[in-house]
């Protein structure tokens, strides 16, 4: 049986360009879905990608040649380190080049690919039955989804790097509908292993919030004393993150850029208490400990592949304290090599609780549930507009009393964490809006922000 790690081997040998970094990705995927209290689908997955980049060094420079597709045999991989090394040879010199880094088969190189069964959820899915009777006798409907995906890869280069990584990632999402499909409520987490994951949990909040909306208050356009929950919190930090490149920054085209030129790094941007950072070892939300870059772009490069990840701050006691760099980028900014993380932590001094005692500690304000169709207003301010979904809360006198109508949104998630008021613990949360598809690993606190800015009415339901 030919193997990943083959397949790695044989396209480093068969390259005929100055070196050669190969990417092998293999995956598996188990899935349940339901509707209308019942299980729709449920199935099991394999997949995976193969990908070549040629390094072709002549007298102006060294040229890149990057590929990917699918492979499973020698003669697939041929035809791709053929179709890279080919690339390689017309492309013009990459501006990122680097000494490529150099290593030696790391432990478990030879391992096979972890895997992933349907049987991920044994504990959960029947819960899942007895939560559908639960629904239907209290007029309630059920919509959701739980996926857990297991992808093992490898890395390997001309210069003895060998590297493997297995990444399980997990995430659920349920959606409750009355049965009049007048009002939804969305609840939604991830998970490494599905161990730490209740059917019975989700239907409880579910049931929560559908309570609350029996009662509908329709309120207008305004600012107002707003929580927003861990979940809500991450769908805006993750558009920030994404933003926080070095280059772009350093060449005045975004929040991070300092006004006369260069990057903001070293200015307070936040409020004192924060600090926003990624680790790769962050327990629960473990992942590679290196860089794995199959093209480069403004915060990335594939001269970089195998450099070492570690804890890195981005912003440290409110202070803006690294940006996504490069190699090359930080030649041009002067500061550390510092590459993008798979996973981010939001946490504040003092933050204590969780979005509960937020609510009891509010007189009147509004509690959100999760926000959707994120888009960028202004780079300058990183403005963002939006709209809120699946449940907007009044809160009176430290209780919630009622659902309220949707609105768009228009916030700065960097001015937010200068203006809020409040913050509880920070835990694990799964972004709505991103998580599912992009970036699950997060974990942060519930803020309250006295003065967010709902600028209009939505009539989405």
């Amino acid at each position: 049986m030919t193997t990943p790690q083959d397949l790695v081997e044989h396209a480093l040998a068969a390259s005929r360009s100055t070196n050669c970094i190969v990417i092998a990705r293999v995956s598996t995927s188990a899935n349940l879905r339901w509707a209308n209290n019942t299980l729709t689908t449920n199935g099991v997955m394999h997949g995976g990608t193969f990908t070549v980049i040629a390094f072709h060094e002549r007298r102006d420079g060294i040229a890149t040649g990057s590929v990917t597709g699918s492979a499973t045999t020698k003669d697939q991989v041929s035809a791709l380190v053929e179709s890279a090394d080919s690339a390689a040879q017309i492309a013009t010199p990459a501006e990122d080049a680097q000494p490529l880094t150099e290593g030696a088969a790391a432990s478990g190189w030879a391992e096979r690919p972890a895997e992933t069964s349907i049987g991920v959820f044994a504990d959960f899915a029947p819960q899942l039955g007895e939560v559908f009777q639960r629904a239907e006798a209290a007029d309630r409907v059920h919509y959701g989804f739980v996926a857990h995906d297991v992808v093992t890869t490898y890395v390997g280069s001309t210069t003895g790097l060998r590297l493997r990584h297995s990444q399980p990632t997990g995430h659920f999402g349920a959606t409750g509908k009355t049965a009049d499909l007048a009002s939804s409520a969305w609840v939604g987490g991830a998970t490494r292993d599905f161990s730490d994951v209740s059917a019975h949990d989700l239907d409880d909040v579910l049931a929560q919030r559908l309570g609350w909306a029996r009662r509908r208050v329709d309120l207008p356009a305004g600012r107002y004393d707003t929580i927003l929950p861990p979940t809500a919190v991450a769908d805006l930090a993750i558009y920030a993150y994404w933003e926080a490149g070095a280059r772009v920054a350093h060449e005045g085209q975004s929040v991070f850029s300092r006004r006369g030129g260069g990057t903001r790094i070293g200015d307070r941007i936040a409020d004192p208490r924060v600090h926003l950072f990624s680790d790769p070892s962050y327990a629960g939300l473990e992942c590679e400990p290196h860089v794995v870059a199959a093209s480069s772009s403004n915060t990335s490069s594939v001269f970089d592949n195998g450099i070492p990840l570690d804890r890195t701050d981005w912003i440290r006691g409110g202070e803006l304290a690294a940006l996504h760099q490069t190699r090359h980028s930080a030649a041009m900014t002067g500061q550390p090599v510092t590459p993008a993380i798979d996973n981010l932590v939001l946490s504040v001094d003092g933050g204590e609780g969780d979005v509960n005692d937020l609510v009891a500690g509010t007189e009147r304000g509004l509690l959100l549930t999760c926000l959707w169709y994120i888009r960028e207003v202004d780079p300058q301010n990183l403005l963002l507009t939006g709209l809120t979904r699946d449940g907007v809360y009044l809160i009176e006198n430290g209780e919630v009393t009622g659902a309220v109508n949707n609105y768009r949104f228009n916030e700065s998630p960097v001015e937010l964490l200068n203006r809020f008021s409040h913050a509880s613990a920070t835990a694990p949360a799964l972004s709505r809006e991103w998580g599912e598809d992009y970036f699950s690993r997060t974990a942060m606190p519930a803020l309250r922000v006295p003065d967010f800015n709902m600028s209009s009415v939505s009539q989405a339901q």
